[in-house]
């Protein structure tokens, strides 16, 4: 028996032109895009963040309802945004380039204006959380510089004012009463905490997402939203991520962002759409 695809193979082994004429093309539509992605690097080599300027992808139409929309912020700690945080020394400077700090507490007090939902998820490890017996490799260095650790699930001795505390300019918004503090996430996404069944349980399926780190938990708990069923729309001016040799996490982030997200705002964006 002989389908279809058998006599294209026996006609491209007794037709060489034929066989030349198709490889000829497939060399050519790889090479074009290959043309396509080094001009856009190289007009972006000035700011390696910039938007394209001819984008492949089709722009997004995402329009929020706010009786259907929340905030979202993960992990606003001080060991991922303050000068005193254990990871500022590799993740400072894209916090500042970003202005994520101010741009955080600008989406807060945007989406209270709105009297939108607010939830935030945030991360910490206790000392049972040490005794993994494995652990990928940012998990072993969070562990290992102590970063979020708190004495326990039932135990706030020493957390006000340590690193896995809150920023002291997001507090007046987290603790009123109203936000939505969920339980920890483990590793990155919310896959692991109660973020979706508090967001269904509010008539949630739109989500503003903002928060750290980029390439990690923010982009984890976009994954997860997405494949939830949320729409789902990141800021990505308050969000930031570390510069390691192994990579720029925010530029990984970003094009993750740019192909999955239902929309890619900025802080003045989301601000006047909330306004």
């Amino acid at each position: 028996m002989c389908n279809n695809h058998d006599h294209r193979d026996k006609d491209e082994q007794h037709n060489p032109s034929r066989r030349r004429a198709v490889t000829s093309a497939v060399a050519a539509g790889v090479a074009g895009v290959a043309a396509s992605v080094a001009g856009g690097a190289s007009a972006q080599s000035a700011d390696p963040y910039q938007d394209p300027a001819e984008p492949a992808l089709p722009p997004s139409d995402m329009k929020l309802d706010l009786s259907r929309t929340a905030l979202v912020v993960t992990d606003p700690q001080i060991d991922f945004l303050h000068p005193d945080g254990v990871t500022w020394g590799v993740i400072g400077e894209s916090v500042t380039e970003h202005n994520t700090v101010e741009n955080i507490e600008t989406l807060f007090k945007a989406a209270k204006g709105a009297n939108i939902t607010v939830a935030v998820s945030p991360h910490y490890y206790y000392p049972t959380d040490h005794g993994w017996k494995f652990e990928g490799a940012l998990e072993k260095l969070m562990h290992k510089i102590g970063m979020f650790d708190r004495k326990g699930p039932l135990n706030v001795d020493g957390f006000e004012g340590s690193g896995a505390d809150f920023m002291p300019q997001y507090k007046k918004y987290i603790e009123d009463g109203q936000t939505i503090v969920t339980s920890p996430h483990k590793v990155y996404g919310n896959d692991t905490n109660d973020l979706s069944l508090q967001l269904r349980k509010n008539g949630i399926d739109q989500v503003i997402l903002a928060g750290m780190s980029a390439n990690l938990c923010t982009e984890s708990h976009m994954r997860e939203l997405l494949e939830d069923g949320f729409e789902v729309a990141v800021v990505k001016d308050a969000t930031a991520a570390a510069k390691l040799p192994e990579g720029d996490g925010y530029l990984a982030a970003l094009t993750n962002f740019r192909y999955m997200a239902n929309a890619v705002w900025t802080t003045d964006e989301v601000v006047k759409m909330l306004g």
